[in-house]
C-alpha cells in the first residue's frame, strides 16, 4: 500500500466512523428526517431481495445504517477490503445525504445554504468513495485480466491451428 492511500483511507473514513456512532448511539434524534426514507425501505426490499426479513422502525434502520458506516469505516481505514467497504459507503451514504440534508425543503435562508453545503460536501465525499471503491492500487483490474486471458486464449489457438496445418501438410507429405 502506498504512503498515500494509508493516509488517505484513514481520513476518508474518519467522518463515517464517528457518524456511524452517532446514528447508532442517537438513532431516535435522528428518526424525524430519516423517516422519509426508512418509509420506503421495506418496499424497496421485498423488490429487490423477496423474503428477505427487513425491520421496519425506523430507530432500528437508521442504527442498521450506523453499523454497516462504523463497519465499513473502520474496513476502509485498516485496508481491509477497501473497494468493498469504500462501496458500502457510498451506498450507505446516499439516503444519508438525501434524508439529511434535503436543502430543497428548507424555507429560511441560512438554513438552506448550510444544508446545501452539507450535501455537496457528502456528494464530494461519494465521489471519493467510488473512486476508492475502483482503486486497484496499480494492479490490473478484473476486467483486465479478462481481456488479457481472451487474448492469450486467441493467440495459442492460432499457433495451435497453425501447428495442426503444418503437422497435416507433413502427414499428407509422407501419405503420398
Amino acid at each position: 500500500m502506498t504512503a498515500i492511500r494509508l493516509i488517505a483511507r484513514p481520513m476518508l473514513a474518519s467522518m463515517f466512523v464517528v457518524g456511524g456512532i452517532d446514528a447508532v448511539t442517537n438513532a431516535s434524534a435522528k428518526v424525524p428526517k430519516a423517516e422519509k426514507v426508512t418509509e420506503h425501505v421495506p418496499e424497496v426490499a421485498a423488490r429487490f431481495a423477496p423474503g428477505l426479513p427487513v425491520p421496519t422502525d425506523p430507530a432500528t434502520l437508521v442504527r442498521i445504517n450506523g453499523a454497516v458506516q462504523v463497519v465499513a469505516g473502520l474496513a476502509l481505514a485498516t485496508g481491509r477490503v477497501p473497494r468493498l467497504s469504500a462501496l458500502a459507503l457510498a451506498a450507505s451514504l446516499a439516503p444519508t445525504t438525501y434524508a439529511g440534508h434535503a436543502f430543497w425543503e428548507e424555507k429560511d435562508k441560512a438554513a438552506k445554504t448550510a444544508q446545501r453545503i452539507q450535501f455537496f460536501k457528502n456528494i464530494s465525499m461519494m465521489g471519493g468513495l467510488l473512486l476508492a471503491g475502483v482503486d486497484t492500487e496499480g494492479r490490473p483490474g478484473v476486467a483486465w485480466r479478462a481481456r488479457r486471458a481472451g487474448r492469450d486464449v486467441r493467440r495459442e489457438a492460432h499457433q495451435l491451428a497453425k501447428q495442426a496445418r503444418l503437422e497435416a501438410r507433413v502427414a499428407k507429405a509422407h501419405l503420398t
